[in-house]
């Protein structure tokens, strides 16, 4: 018997022994991360898209949906009935599978269970019984007839009136379509020359014709089954994962976050036991002495100072530690040792650790101020060109200047119930009717109009026009929130009283459903205050024990949304001093306090520990920032009952956790948890506790330490099976790391520049703003496309990958799309700080740029074409006595020269720290500061070998022309890398092996971030 006639036995038997087989109910499904699914169509009731993405399909003919012996309720096609799906549901794709459950009627040709692609010639499908005279099961993958890969299989005995799962996965960076019945691979192809743009339109979407039951050559339609859970993912899925999602179906098993505990890929292997790059000529590695107090676990270098043979001269040593899960070696004092490990040796440093009794820190001082952004204006370069800062502002502002405010509160108006303007359009993508995350991106919109209006000076037409943006915008937020929890009409029914909201208007349940005729618009039921783009219930079912999802009786994340409506309104007010935009914010404000206040720790921890449905955002910063803007307690206490307990303290005891550098967010969703640690700084600023210092100061540590690509992302986990999350164990990127859905979430990054400019202004640590550099060079200015604002969500960095970038017209958001808004609309706020005493001056990024130092009459321009040339010249007009203090790059190990005047000076410049220039300065004087650029790798912890290349702060990519799943081989000089590199580094062009290398930020086709280094 052949292997196909037992497959179709198999799951004959299995449909007999099980009566019914319900759909799986959890968003992170059969062990495989959110963001690799583009769609899911379970046909049990409707043609309604089960993901987050809400891409509802539609149902043309006589459909029906019937009852099912296995899957208890299902969609029945025939006739002439078919399913067309949204076209732009494959925008952005590089690899795509389709998978579904099918049960024909007759086993007859020329049935398509699926047709997707730009027209009948460039497309791919799968015809179950075959086309025209061949009756094979086959499938296709076609791009105008140049292309032509079918895969046709008389062995496939697909049964007759029986439930097939069949998968059809078109993997580009392997080169390979395969496919798939009932969990088993039945044909490959290998060695495809093909790209998905061949066969589907990525960009827009717009020509594309994605067709369930129906060929896209034929009139009308043509199968005669019926058909149940039909998923679209992003990702060439393995074939593990095939055989996961079959069997998961008929063992009534579901797929959680967590679920994979080993990564299931193909990645190159390496062995772990032989040295690769500045390890193989290792001759030993120094040991450390380090103190720490009682309860809190030692901070240890995550470099070490290393010998080498042959009187090498090597970068200092990564080393990887222990990361204990708790801070029980720690309780008392004494001695003990850690031995750390050297990738690909069998070194073992040692860490000799004295625990001593705790005494009173000092607490950090906020010594550093920012400017305000119409303090700061970016200029052009020393050859009257535009810098990549301005261009990426200009494509924002320009198209941030022609939205309408009307598509941004078109979801509010709908939730209290209000008549639209007319030509309103609402949003797409994140912002849909249906979508719980609706008014994300209102929130992001009120920060970049307020930012947009700080930095447009330039131009007073453009600055009005965002000006009468903010008005219009804070006028009709006010309004509504007005209306909440007051009577409809003089003498009718309300409820004032945030904790007394009552279920919908005949609800049994409170309800998620925000469809045309299931929301709820009883605004007068609401409670005082209360402002969002949906009614109040996400909020007391999160309280209730709601989970993330598409359900009526799942939410997502209502506090994530607020927490952007409510840091738009502040901004508006602090660069306008709008009054109704601190009203609506307060009223919200008084609205949370009242629910939360009455909640216990243990709801509270529980509500702030659920992935994604109690992600809160940054809802204990705004909330402590509004207390520091009204001086009313209650927001500093509301702040309060937004610390996330468990990652922030351990316990409700406060036993360890990051507060005392216990690493407690391994593993888990990054952008979810970033922003909380950004709040607990600000928690730190207005409540004077030295605790929330700790968390936030420990956790950039551990992150930029243990967690970082070298782009400055920290998120892209296979193991958890999700590419927003940390990876499972610290300093296993390459292990654990580098998920084929994608990594560094770009908003995540966002946090983390945010994160890291607020610890500056604390400690001056010369490594917070080579970081800062780091990820705004190389993520922040890299994710935007090239001719428009559009931009990535998540940048890949695997092999060959390919940058994708979406919203180009502001017309549908994701999180990634909306701090995209707020990126590029302030890219001058950390150039420069100043002392809060008005005494220093911070030069931290060399960008062409002039400051504006109000306290000081001082102005500043700054003149350069960095990071094209590595000189800048500074220009002082005013004068007065501060302290000049000019950061000197980590990577700045070439030299660094000063002339004040044209003169050189005696300074110490050492590489990764602040050169401070002290002196009463006159007007017209001069500073030129040169750091010549070196070429530098920067290895991933665990595989050294595979490693990314850096030219002084920029990172480089290898310019690929094809899709590739090997890393790029390359060989440098252990003592010189540069030496075989050719080029030209006033346009930072590189060739290496006749391949070109690019900034990563003005890369836009298939790159390698990183590749296979052998040294010499």
């Amino acid at each position: 018997m052949k292997l196909y006639k037992i497959i179709t036995c198999f799951i004959c038997v299995m449909i007999v022994g099980q009566v019914q087989v319900r759909a799986q109910g959890d968003q992170i499904l059969d062990g495989i991360g959110e963001t690799g699914l583009i769609a899911r169509y379970v046909f049990d009731k409707d043609a309604k898209d089960w993901s987050r993405n809400n891409l509802h399909a539609e149902i043309k003919g006589d459909a029906k949906f019937v009852k099912d012996e296995l899957f208890k309720n299902v969609l029945a096609l025939s006739g002439q009935a078919y399913i067309i799906l949204p076209s732009s549901a494959l925008n952005n794709v590089e690899s795509i599978s389709m998978a579904g459950w099918i049960k024909l009627n007759a086993p007859t040709s020329d049935q398509f269970f699926f047709d997707f692609g730009k027209n009948q010639n460039s497309h791919a499908y799968v015809a179950p019984f075959g086309t025209g005279k061949n009756e094979n099961f086959t499938t296709a993958v076609s791009e105008n007839r140049n292309k032509d890969y079918t895969l046709s299989s008389s062995k496939v005995g697909l049964p007759k009136d029986r439930w097939s799962h069949l998968v059809l996965v078109i993997d580009v960076p392997s080169k390979t379509i395969k496919a798939f019945m009932n969990g088993v691979q039945v044909s490959q192809k290998g060695e495809i020359e093909l790209e998905l743009s061949d066969i589907f339109n990525v960009e827009s979407g717009e020509e594309n014709q994605l067709y369930i039951g129906k060929a896209i050559s034929q009139n009308k339609a043509s199968l005669d089954a019926s058909i149940h859970d039909f998923r679209i993912y992003r990702i060439g899925l393995t074939n593990n994962q095939v055989k996961g999602i079959f069997e998961n179906a008929l063992k009534k098993r579901d797929g959680v976050v967590n679920e994979r505990k080993e990564p299931q890929d193909n990645l190159p292997e390496f062995s772990r036991t032989s040295p690769q790059l500045y390890n193989e000529f290792l001759a030993s590695v120094d040991d450390i002495e380090v103190e720490t107090q009682v309860g809190v676990l030692p901070r240890l270098p995550r470099t070490l100072k290393a010998t080498y043979k042959n009187g090498l001269k090597g970068p200092q040593v990564k080393v990887t530690w222990p990361a204990p899960d708790d801070n029980s070696e720690v309780l008392k004092t004494g001695t003990y040792i850690i031995n750390g490990s050297v990738a690909g040796t069998d070194l073992k440093p040692k860490a000799t650790v004295h625990v001593v009794e705790s005494t009173i820190a000092e607490k950090p001082a906020r010594a550093l101020e920012a400017f305000d952004l119409d303090q700061v204006s970016l200029e052009s370069n020393t050859n009257g060109q535009n810098t990549k800062f301005i261009e990426n502002r200009d494509k924002f502002i320009n198209t941030l200047a022609q939205t309408n405010p009307d598509s941004f509160l078109y979801m509010f108006r709908n939730a209290f119930g209000q008549e639209q303007p007319v030509g309103a359009k609402p949003l797409g993508v994140w912002d849909t009717q249906e979508t719980k995350l609706r008014g994300h991106a209102t929130g992001h919109y009120l920060t970049a109009i307020a930012q947009a209006y700080a930095s447009t000076g330039y131009d007073k037409a453009l600055q009005q026009n965002f000006a009468d943006k903010m008005e219009y915008m804070v006028n009709t937020l006010y309004q509504l929130s007005q209306m909440s929890g007051k009577p409809a009409e003089e003498g009718g029914d309300f409820n004032a009283n945030p904790t007394a909201v009552p279920m919908g208007p005949g609800k049994e349940i409170y309800s998620s459903d925000l469809s045309e005729e299931g929301i709820r618009t009883d605004y007068w039921n609401w409670g005082e205050g209360f402002i969002s783009a949906y009614p109040p219930d996400q909020f007391i079912m999160l309280e209730n024990g709601a989970v993330y999802g598409t359900e009526e009786t799942k939410i997502w994340a209502p506090y994530y949304t607020l927490h952007k409506i409510l840091a738009g309104l502040m901004d508006i007010y602090e660069v306008s001093g709008n009054e109704k935009a601190l009203a609506v914010a307060e009223g919200m404000g008084d609205w949370v306090y009242a629910r939360l206040s009455e909640l216990p720790t243990d709801t509270l921890i529980s509500m702030w520990n659920r992935y994604i449905a109690g992600e809160f955002g940054g809802m204990n910063e705004a909330m402590a920032r509004l207390y520091r803007i009204t001086g009313k307690d209650t927001y500093l206490e509301t702040a309060r009952l937004f610390d996330n307990i468990k990652v922030f303290f351990g316990d409700a005891n406060h036993s360890h956790g990051l507060a005392k550098n216990v690493d407690t967010f391994r593993g888990l969703h990054a952008n979810q948890h970033i922003p909380q640690i950004v709040g607990a700084l600000e928690m730190y600023r207005d409540s004077d506790k030295p605790e929330y210092f700790n968390v936030a100061d420990n956790f950039w540590v551990k992150a930029t330490n243990d967690y970082m690509y070298s782009i400055g992302g920290v998120a892209g986990a296979r193991n958890p099976a999700n590419a927003e999350c940390f990876i499972a164990q610290p300093g296993t990127l390459y292990e654990n790391g580098l998920s084929a859905g994608g990594q560094n979430e770009t908003c995540a990054t966002y946090n983390m520049l945010k994160l890291t400019r607020n610890l500056f202004l604390y400690e001056q640590r010369p490594e917070l703003m080579d970081y800062y550099e780091r990820g705004l060079y190389n993520h922040i200015l890299a994710s935007v496309a090239e001719d428009s604002p559009a931009n990535t969500y998540h940048v890949p960095l695997r092999p060959g990958s390919k940058k994708s970038f979406g919203n180009p017209n502001m017309t549908g958001f994701t999180c990634c799309n909306g701090t995209a808004l707020e990126s590029s609309t302030k890219l001058q706020n950390s150039i420069y700080f100043k002392g809060a005493d008005n005494k220093a001056l911070y030069v931290n990024l060399y960008v062409p740029s002039t400051l504006h130092w109000h306290e000081k009459n001082i102005e500043l321009t700054q003149e350069t074409n960095f990071p094209k040339e590595d000189h800048t010249k500074l220009t002082i007009n005013g004068k007065g006595k501060f302290d000049l203090k000019l950061r000197v790059p980590g990577w700045a190990t070439n030299g660094f020269t000063v002339k004040i005047n044209g003169k050189d000076q005696k300074v110490k410049a050492t590489p990764g720290t602040y050169l401070s220039l002290s002196r009463k300065w006159k007007d017209g004087d001069t500073v030129e500061l040169q750091m010549p650029f070196g070429f530098y790798l920067d290895p991933i912890m665990d595989q050294q070998n595979i490693a990314s290349l850096f030219y002084g702060p920029v990172l480089l990519a290898a310019q690929e022309d094809e899709p590739r799943t090997d890393w790029r081989k390359v060989n440098f000089d252990a003592e010189n890398i540069g030496a075989s590199i050719k080029g030209n580094p006033e346009e930072l062009t590189f060739e290496i092996d006749g391949v070109m290398y690019k900034p990563f930020y003005d890369t836009y086709g298939r790159h390698s971030v990183y590749l296979d280094v052998d040294l010499d």
